[in-house]
C-alpha cells in the first residue's frame, strides 16, 4: 500500500496515511486516460455551430426562368447551392457532442490519474480542511504552508460553501468534491489536495 504523509492546515505533518493499492497504487494505463480526457472535452462542445440551407436562407420562392427555350442552365429557385446567397450544402448544424465510455473503463481512468499523482509525488493529504467564514487570504495561507503549485484541485469529503467561496478568486485554483471528481480536473492541476475523508469515500466506491 503506498503511504503518503498527512498534514493539517498548518502545513505541519501529523502523521502517515495508507492509501489503498486498487485505487492509489496502479500501474497508470495512458489510453484509458487519453480516451477519458477526450470523452470528458467532447462532452464540454458547444455544438451550437449553424448553417442555413436552401430552405432556411430568404428568397426564391417561384422559378427564375422557364424551364426551356431559354438557352441557359434550367434553375428551380434563386437560393440553391449554386447561387450567391443560396443555402449552405452538409454545414454544420446544432449537435451534441457528448458520448460515454464504459463504466469499468471511467473507473480504471480515474484510478489510473489518481495513481499517477501519487506516483509523481503531487498528493497531499489533509486531515481536515475547515473554515469558519469565507475568506480568499486564509485560503491562500494554507496553500502556502502545504507549499503547492498555483494550479491546484482541491477535493473536500463534503460540499463546503465555506471552502468554495474562499477558493474561487484563486487563480488557477479549483475545488471539487469527492462525488465530483474528474479525470480532466486532476490531470490539468499540478498538484492535488485531498482531505482524510475524501480519501475514504473515493476508496469506498472505486476500491
Amino acid at each position: 500500500m503506498p503511504k503518503v504523509a498527512l498534514f493539517n492546515q498548518s502545513g505541519s505533518q501529523v502523521g502517515d496515511i495508507e492509501l489503498t493499492d486498487a485505487v492509489f497504487g496502479i500501474e497508470p494505463n495512458e489510453n484509458v486516460l487519453y480516451d477519458a480526457v477526450v470523452m470528458q472535452q467532447a462532452s464540454r462542445r458547444q455544438g451550437t455551430h449553424d448553417v442555413k440551407g436552401r430552405s432556411e436562407v430568404s428568397g426564391g420562392g417561384r422559378k427564375p426562368w422557364r424551364q426551356k427555350g431559354t438557352g441557359r442552365a434550367r434553375q428551380g429557385s434563386i437560393r440553391s447551392p449554386q447561387w450567391v446567397g443560396g443555402g449552405t450544402v452538409f454545414g454544420p448544424t446544432p449537435r451534441s457532442y457528448a458520448y460515454k465510455l464504459p463504466k469499468k473503463v471511467r473507473r480504471l481512468a480515474i484510478k489510473s490519474a489518481l495513481s499517477s499523482k501519487v506516483r509523481d509525488e503531487e498528493i497531499v493529504v489533509l486531515e481536515g480542511l475547515n473554515l469558519d467564514t469565507p475568506k480568499t487570504k486564509e485560503m491562500a495561507g494554507i496553500l502556502t504552508n502545504l507549499s503547492v503549485a498555483a494550479k491546484t484541485l482541491i477535493v473536500t469529503g463534503d460540499y463546503n460553501e465555506a471552502v468554495e467561496l474562499s477558493a474561487r478568486n484563486i487563480p488557477g485554483v479549483t475545488v471539487v468534491t469527492a462525488q465530483g471528481i474528474s479525470v480532466l480536473d486532476v490531470l490539468k492541476h499540478d498538484k492535488l489536495v485531498i482531505t482524510k475523508d475524501a480519501v475514504e469515500k473515493v476508496e469506498e466506491v472505486l476500491a
